[in-house]
């Protein structure tokens, strides 16, 4: 049926239609297998083609060389084994009319050398870059012969794959090493003059050209301002994307502006929480405008009404929702079924991309079954049989994701909750207003529990003659935690928790000192709730760095606003004890390396050491169950229906699950109830 929708309009791009304007950008999700896209990595792909999204480019980005070792799981485009799984790919992909493209790079001196092959980190000149660390080789005129041809092998490669493009990587790579001043400081034909400049990269696209031919679709992802004082300006970089337009050789570009070589500078160019949506998009509208080319884009357009924006303005030709399609790879085909509200929104929280920076494979905060499609589904089916009775205890993101999941399968499902309102802790990590869109984690689980019949009972204390009396076949204790700040040597009832500030109930003390050994979000956004406030604050921990539980990408903002405002940090240390003196409390500090004899004078000491578990309920209830709370690892991992009897005579099943079990985060949750309810 014919549709105004622009984001449901198709693209013509050169021979290859695509069936809408939405589409999923290059980006490595480390579910690679010795470089090998396997069968995480074509699931990965193949549910967002089911999902109705027209393109999805893989690899963010392949290599085309072992001298540029993958700085993060990235495919290995050098090698022949790579194209039957490539292939079988972009064959389940095609089935769905989902187009594929793959990213293809030399990582210059993105990267380092003491992995893999262990050869020199290359670059057009020695400039080492802050993020990898590695000071690399100035290339050679036998490199730049060696590289064109690795490009050029490296592209026969995707097209024997059956891909219907490449795109090259040129924002913080090594081709646009050359473009820009701030990485090019050479003196021969390849330094100096924009011509020169560009010599090496039309240099690699003739060589591709003549290896794939005049019909494959390449394209080029590039920067076309570096926003940055020593680097390639708004001119030069419009200046670059019109030469290579008229140069003829590539089908398209995807714009990118700013610079990567920090993690200050890369929170510019990929935004996280709390900043502004889609901020490149205008910037983007005005390439395609003055080049008068195929343009795509993406950076932080999480929501439909934004890219169904910037295809109705003209801004772009297709629009990258990458993230949001990690949220919900169902996007396209729920615009076109009109089920646009149920889509599960992007909440800015980057957990997929700090992930992969520290070394880890990329996965949603809040969608665990992305990543995971071999195992979990992203739809929930209903269950056969009769429909059983499931009293949740707890609607913090645990409890609301075990109740969208049992009612999903046709359960009756009850949830009683203390507070006047879903959210745990959440709710509480969302009254900073930089994280307030945190909020949509719960705002979408209520909206579909409320579809699906779930009654919740708000401002209820549940106990164990309250859910007895709901006469339920499934108890799931979703109570969570609370503060543990039982760590010191003495003075433990002189300390407060950052839930206490967090939540307003005690105001910021003139002069606090946060204590934290867990190293995640709520020590940092409560001493940047206290920093603006105007208190002097300290932050000691025991860590041998800060905040490790914090990546790049979420570290920026903490740090900016921690440097704005004076706050202290100290590393390799911890609080020994607190003491009462007159109007001021003492901080003993002490160390595991060495002995201390430092103390603070302080008005306020806030402890952040994870939570203990909320769980008397739980045990009250355990007797009366079937399973004595035991869940089955190999049953759940297997995802089979839990069978444990342990007790033949109890009434319920009985399960715990999220913080209510131990301290961990809102994903652990979030998945914990997903795997075990979707079974029922």
């Amino acid at each position: 049926m014919a549709t105004e929708d622009p984001l449901l309009q198709p693209f013509q791009l050169k021979h290859l239609t695509l069936k809408n304007r939405l589409m999923s950008t290059a980006h490595e999700p480390a579910y690679s297998e010795d470089g090998l896209p396997t069968e995480r990595y074509r699931l990965y792909h193949r549910e967002k083609a089911l999902g109705g999204c027209a393109l999805t480019m893989t690899a963010g980005s392949a290599i085309i060389a072992e001298d540029s070792p993958p700085a993060f799981g990235n495919l290995h485009a050098y090698r022949d084994e790579i194209v039957p799984k490539l292939r079988q790919l972009t064959d389940d992909c095609h089935e769905f009319d989902t187009a594929v493209m793959i990213q293809l790079t030399h990582l210059g001196r993105r990267t380092n050398w003491n992995h893999s092959d262990w050869l020199p980190v290359l670059a057009p000149s020695p400039i080492r870059e802050p993020a990898h660390r590695a000071f690399p080789k100035e290339a050679e005129d036998w490199d730049l012969d060696r590289i064109a041809k690795n490009y050029a092998d490296a592209s026969a490669r995707m097209q024997a794959a059956g891909l219907d493009g490449i795109e090259f990587e040129a924002y913080g790579h090594f081709l646009d090493g050359f473009w820009s001043p701030a990485t090019n400081t050479r003196t021969d034909e390849h330094g100096g003059s924009l011509d020169n400049r560009l010599r090496f990269t039309h240099r690699v696209i003739d060589a591709v050209r003549d290896a794939v031919g005049p019909d494959f679709i390449v394209g080029v992802r590039l920067v076309c301002d570096e926003d940055w004082d020593k680097g390639l300006s708004r001119e030069d970089g419009v200046e670059i994307a019109r030469r290579l337009v008229a140069a003829g050789g590539i089908d398209f570009l995807n714009v990118i502006r700013g610079h990567i070589e920090s993690d200050a500078a890369l929170s510019g160019v990929i935004p996280v929480m709390g900043q502004r949506s889609a901020p490149h998009l205008d910037f983007s509208g005005e390439i395609r405008t003055e080049t008068k080319f195929p343009v795509f884009h993406a950076a932080k357009i999480a929501d439909v009404a934004t890219a169904r924006h910037a295809i109705a303005e003209g801004k772009l030709d297709m629009v990258g929702m990458t993230r949001a399609h990690m949220a919900d790879p169902h996007i396209g085909r729920k615009v076109a079924e009109g089920r646009e509200h149920e889509i599960r929104p992007c909440v800015g929280a980057t957990y997929c991309l700090d992930r992969i920076y520290e070394g880890h494979e990329a996965l949603c905060i809040h969608n665990p079954a992305t990543g995971r499609e071999a195992s979990i589904p992203q739809d929930i089916d209903k269950a056969d049989g009769t429909a059983k009775r499931v009293v949740i205890v707890g609607a913090g993101p645990a409890g609301l994701e075990a109740a969208r999941v049992s009612a999903a399968r046709g359960h009756n499902v009850v949830v009683f909750e203390a507070a006047p309102e879903a959210g745990g802790q959440v709710r509480l990590a969302a009254r900073s207003p930089r994280r307030r869109d945190l909020t949509g984690i719960i705002d979408w689980r209520m909206e579909r529990c409320t579809d699906l019949g779930v009654d919740f009972r708000f401002n209820t204390f549940a106990e164990t003659a309250d859910v007895i009396a709901e006469e339920p076949d499934l108890v799931i204790v979703a109570t969570g935690g609370l503060p543990n700040t039982s760590i010191l040597d003495a003075g433990e009832d002189l300390v407060i928790s950052t839930w206490d500030i967090l939540s307003g109930d005690i105001a910021p003390g003139q002069d606090v000192l946060i204590y934290d050994d867990n190293g995640g979000h709520p020590a940092l956004q409560t001493a940047e709730l206290l920093a603006e406030a105007g208190s002097n604050v300290e932050i000691v921990t025991p860590e041998r760095f800060f905040a490790p539980e914090i990546g790049g990408l979420n570290h920026v903002a903490y740090a900016r606003i921690f440097q704005e405002r004076g706050v202290r940090l100290t590393i390799n240390t911890r609080i020994g004890s607190v003491e009462r003196d007159g109007n001021t409390l003492v901080a003993k500090l002490a160390s595991d390396y060495t002995e201390l004899n430092e103390t603070r004078r302080i008005d306020q000491v806030v402890v952040e050491h994870g939570t203990l578990p909320l769980d008397d309920l739980y045990f009250e209830l355990k007797p009366g169950s079937v399973n004595g709370g035991e869940i089955d690892y190999q049953e759940m991992l297997a995802g089979k229906p839990q069978t444990v009897v342990r007790n033949p005579d109890g009434a319920y099943r009985l399960w715990r699950i999220g913080d209510a079990v131990s301290s961990r985060n809102v994903h652990a949750a979030i998945y914990e109830a997903l795997r075990l309810c979707k079974d029922i």
